[in-house]
């Protein structure tokens, strides 16, 4: 085939696309003790903006733009968490590259989700009207995924098939099967996300991107069993962060127990 002729197929065959970077920003929130004696409860958590414009107005979504002319990727990224949060330098990695041709009605739009993990403590600016955290939890049975997001005023329900890409990696496919709240596939991200952080806080430091300086034994291990969505036995929790955390000389009261040493980080 000639130039010409390439430059004309290429003109007819690829339409023009819009890149945009969508965040999931993770955090940890905190509930009330059941008891004096109790810690206070953890839930996994993730942002959620409530779009004000179509497509899909009023329903939930992910922080994220389109990426302009002259950023990469990244600095596409950081623009969004810090107009959110308020926040920089935060942890994030990427995701996924999510590519459906019919994911955006308006045009074509490839997707470069962001995994972004914060301590919510460190927020110093109270967040929009139309951003809610949500806490998170998630229901596996075979291939069927039920995630449930909800804070104290709305809950969120949406059920997604799962097929198994990749036994190597744990990789999954996700197809909408119930969904009214939530837009665009930022379901199908979500769940992604989820994925990607139970797979990952068990063989790496990712955690301590979401924890204080100091802390518990009992509520990092809470946080762990909150993401696995299962308990841990001591002596399975003790092998996770063997090498991760060191001892300080610092104590804090707990409920109706006697003062817990306090824990940090083992860079």
């Amino acid at each position: 085939m000639d130039k010409e002729n390439d430059i004309s197929l290429g003109k007819s065959q690829y339409a023009n696309l819009a890149l945009t970077a969508d965040i999931l920003i993770f955090s940890i929130s905190e509930g009330n003790a059941k008891t004096c004696r109790n810690l206070s409860e953890k839930y996994f958590s993730i942002l959620l903006i409530k779009r004000d414009k179509e497509p899909f107005k009023d329903k939930w979504c992910l922080p994220g733009g389109f990426v302009k002319k002259d950023e990469t990727l990244d600095m596409a990224a950081d623009r969004i968490l810090a107009k959110e949060t308020n926040l920089h330098n935060i942890y994030k990695e990427q995701l996924y590259t999510f590519g459906n041709p019919n994911r955006d009605p308006r045009m074509r739009v490839i997707s470069t989700s962001y995994m972004a993990l914060i301590d919510k403590e460190q927020l110093n600016q109270n967040l929009s009207d139309i951003a809610s955290w949500f806490n998170i939890h998630v229901h596996e049975e075979e291939n069927i995924m039920e995630v449930v997001l909800e804070n104290e005023e709305e809950k969120i329900k949406y059920i997604l098939k799962k097929e198994l890409l990749n036994k190597t990696t744990n990789q999954y496919k996700y197809e909408i099967i119930e969904n009214e709240n939530v837009g665009f596939d930022h379901s199908i991200i979500i769940a992604t996300g989820i994925s990607r952080m139970k797979n990952k806080i068990q063989d790496t430091d990712i955690i301590f991107n979401m924890m204080p300086e100091y802390f518990t034994l009992g509520e990092l291990q809470q946080i762990y069993e909150v993401i696995l969505d299962k308990k841990l036995l001591d002596p399975a929790f003790r092998r996770i962060i063997a090498d991760k955390v060191e001892k300080t000389d610092k104590l804090v009261k707990t409920g109706g127990h006697r003062p817990s040493v306090l824990y940090k980080y083992k860079k």
